[in-house]
């Protein structure tokens, strides 16, 4: 039995717990398979060969230490923009293609209390920044499902890797559907967490008030198994959560649903809409009652994202000066020369959007641009708590097109972020959203998307397990990999 695409990470734990197989011949599985696949599918950019194998050995060597634990011997990799100890994170960028931090991540150290074992850095946007992956400074991933097309972003490698089996789990950020957009185009479970309840501590910033660390994983009780191994209050991040109410789990046949009419029609096309119908369907069939309904002021997420994200990453992104942090590998003459012979290495997706945040937050220009649209933004998540009150969850499609041809978008920036339009809301609001797959068009995943209200991560995660066991899809049995 081919371990690696046939098991989740609950079912190896247990093999492992039970002796079944050692942490090392798990680890060893997963490494060879990322050393095959990776050449073609490029999910990764570190291989941390010697790391894993290392900790699979203490692993197999302490295993009474870790009987309790969830994650034991599970192969994770991590997207690389999260710093992890010692070992290269570049965020997919020149200008920190040395870089190896001093300390790990708290999602990281979380992990590895669970018994999680990091095999490698995954690919992504540079500084997260793109919806398609193709930013990356050390080439774009491809699909595993079609290595023509795109896996989304900006956590791409992330999907990926999951998708085709080199991972079981995988780590990725979200700042506005970094995790869910490329979770639907390559057929995987992303999560992307409420606001404050998982730490971005160790988080390579890009916007900061929208930023969220969250779980890939093949199925939903995966998802839920890792996101509560790493949420939790984290002292050295102001924006963490310490004290909160968990939203009750509601069966589907409970559920008073709300169709976000914004998100469904025109700009999606004709075959996610129609999956997206299909699960309507599904939901019906187990009892939910289901509305289309309004949600004011979410079509300006896109504008109020485009002024918040960039306003926020050039204010993030000024410490890559050179000098304390960021590409310096020989001396200058002068500060201009240090600033244009490091700063000139950021690619032209991040330099575009340094320059919008940059002229967004200028004197004249900040109270009409950056002020409106934090004014704006402050009504998108009134709407939301409005609509809270009458229905337990929304529902949208995650990508409102399928897995679009490598180089087809990366000169159209414009109709590329379009691409986020399902997801971005959920970031500007705060609120937790899960996207898992309701089918396969023309050979390509859709993704189904499940929005809840501040809190509610661990119902929405339930719903989510109960539509999937329902639909009995079971999509990556098919990617012939």
């Amino acid at each position: 039995m081919d371990i690696e695409k046939k098991l989740s990470a609950k079912e190896c734990a247990d093999l492992i717990k039970s002796k079944q197989i050692t942490a090392v011949e798990l680890t060893k599985k997963f490494l060879d398979r990322s050393k095959k696949l990776n050449e073609s599918i490029n999910s990764l950019i570190t291989i941390c060969e010697d790391e894993a194998i290392e900790r699979a050995i203490y692993i197999d060597k302490n295993l009474d230490k870790f009987k309790d634990k969830k994650l034991v011997g599970v192969p994770i990799s991590i997207k690389d923009a999260i710093n992890t100890k010692d070992i290269l994170t570049t965020a997919g960028s020149k200008i920190l293609k040395n870089f190896l931090p001093p300390k790990s991540a708290f999602v990281i150290n979380k992990l590895l209390d669970e018994g999680a074992i990091i095999t490698s850095k995954s690919n992504c946007d540079e500084f997260a920044m793109g919806s398609s992956n193709e930013t990356s400074q050390y080439g774009p991933c491809k699909n595993p499902w079609d290595i023509s097309k795109v896996p989304g972003g900006s956590s791409g490698g992330s999907a990926a890797s999951v998708a085709s089996s080199q991972n079981l789990l995988s780590i990725g950020s979200d700042t506005g559907g970094s995790i869910r957009q490329p979770a639907a185009l390559c057929g995987v479970v992303g999560l992307k967490p409420t606001y404050g309840t998982v730490s971005r501590n160790g988080l390579i910033a890009f916007g900061s008030s929208l930023d969220q660390i969250g779980p890939f994983s093949k199925n939903v009780e995966d998802c839920e198994i890792l996101y509560n191994s790493i949420k939790g209050h984290d002292k050295e991040d102001l924006t963490s959560i310490k004290n909160y109410s968990e939203v009750k789990n509601i069966e589907i046949k409970n559920l008073k649903i709300g169709v976000c009419e914004e998100l469904v029609g025109d700009g999606i096309s004709e075959e996610v809409n129609t999956h997206f119908s299909n699960t309507i369907e599904e939901l019906k069939k187990l009892g939910a009652k289901i509305e289309y309904v309004s949600v004011p002021y979410i079509k300006e997420s896109l504008p109020v994202y485009y002024l918040t994200a960039p306003s926020e990453a050039s204010s993030n992104l000024n410490r890559y000066d050179g000098i304390k942090y960021g590409l310096s590998e020989n001396r200058y003459d002068n500060s201009w020369e240090v600033i244009k012979n490091t700063r000139s290495n950021f690619g032209e997706e991040v330099k575009r959007r340094i320059l919008l945040g940059t002229f967004a937050l200028s004197s004249g220009y900040y109270d009409e641009y950056y002020g409106k649209a934090q004014k704006v933004r402050g009504m998108i998540v009134n709407s939301f708590k409005k609509i809270f009150e009458d229905y337990n969850i929304l529902i949208s499609p995650t990508s409102p097109i399928t897995a679009f041809g490598l180089g087809a978008m990366i000169d159209d920036p414009l109709t590329m972020y379009q691409n986020d339009i399902c997801t971005m809301p959920a970031n500007i609001a705060g609120i937790p959203a899960i996207s898992i797959p309701c089918g396969l068009s023309n050979g390509l995943p859709v993704g189904f998307q499940i929005m809840g209200p501040h809190f509610s991560d661990n119902n929405i995660i339930s719903i989510a397990k109960e539509l999937e066991n329902h639909l009995e899809l079971n999509i990556l049995e098919s990617l012939n990999l």
